[in-house]
């Protein structure tokens, strides 16, 4: 199921343009347009009113002002990049798994580069990172669509590989945090769980809102095959032959879910969000979620 090599099209922007227009549309009939993203939305300042006129963002919308008008009024935002958004992309080898429609770093890389869309569209700061034993970022600090087109094409050229530290890298990292944020971890998680507490708990300690945002692939949830099977760890290259089938797929997928519950476990009562999202799901579907949480 690796080898799989990330290709990310450029025209995926003017998908996330599309998307994001389409999500303004929904944020308004689930959320009563007056909840924006409770994370990012908090880059703008409340200025004034204005009446609504087409084409503007439904989500200003004002909902309690127009229950005692019975008008439309926007709300109106001094600009202002007072948060900084950082995402943080596991490349290591274990992300180097799923096929073309369902693999992991693909998916995790265009959950980032949506998170990076909406946080420029929202006038925030973003930067974005891999990591695997330390965290390098590979923005230039733009928080554009230049600098998006290039993010598309340095993780185009990435190759999974190495095992990730999410204790010492996400601990140095926290050392780097000097305003209000937001970061936000892609990974896996298929780690030491008291590692990735540490990690994570090195990045709350810091002022920063965090949320872990796993991935899984399918066919980690159910392998769907029965019989001899040869199971390798792509980051320690260790392998064990087992006949799979019948108690040792249940035990298979206890043990995987009793270690999605203790990361979920952990990272919540740090007070820090997770997500786990299957990579089989229709991406903008799982980038909905996440964002309108």
């Amino acid at each position: 199921m690796g080898g799989t090599v990330v290709t990310i099209e450029p025209d995926f922007l003017d998908e996330l343009g599309r998307f994001t227009a389409a999500l303004n549309r929904q944020t308004t009939s689930i959320r009563q347009g007056d909840q924006q993203s409770p994370r990012v939305g908090e880059g703008l300042t409340f200025s004034d009113y204005r009446r609504y006129s087409p084409g503007d963002d439904t989500r200003r919308i004002d909902w309690k002002l127009f229950a005692r008008t019975e008008e439309y009024f926007i709300k109106q935002y001094e600009e202002e990049r007072s948060l900084t958004v950082h995402l943080l992309v596991d490349t290591s080898a274990s992300m180097d798994y799923g096929d073309a429609t369902s693999h992991k770093l693909e998916y995790a890389a265009k959950l980032g580069l949506g998170f990076a869309y909406l946080t420029a569209e929202e006038n925030n700061d973003f930067q974005f990172c891999t990591f695997r034993d330390r965290v390098n970022r590979i923005d230039t600090g733009q928080s554009n669509r230049g600098e998006l087109l290039s993010l598309i094409d340095q993780l185009n050229e990435m190759t999974p590989g190495g095992t990730a530290d999410f204790e010492s890298a996400l601990e140095a990292y926290a050392e780097r945090i000097r305003s209000r944020s937001l970061v936000v971890v892609f990974s896996d998680c298929l780690a030491d769980p008291e590692a990735l507490e540490s990690g994570i708990a090195a990045l709350a300690r810091n002022d920063a809102d965090v949320l872990l945002v796993r991935v899984v692939a399918p066919a980690e949830r159910d392998p769907g095959v029965v019989g001899d099977v040869l199971f390798a760890d792509p980051e320690s290259d260790e392998t064990r032959r087992s006949y799979f089938s019948g108690s040792l797929a249940e035990t298979y997928q206890s043990r995987l879910d009793a270690h999605i519950d203790s990361v979920s476990n952990r990272v919540t009562a740090l007070g820090a969000d997770h997500v786990l999202i299957n990579t089989g799901e229709d991406y903008f579907d799982s980038f909905a979620s996440i964002w309108l949480q």
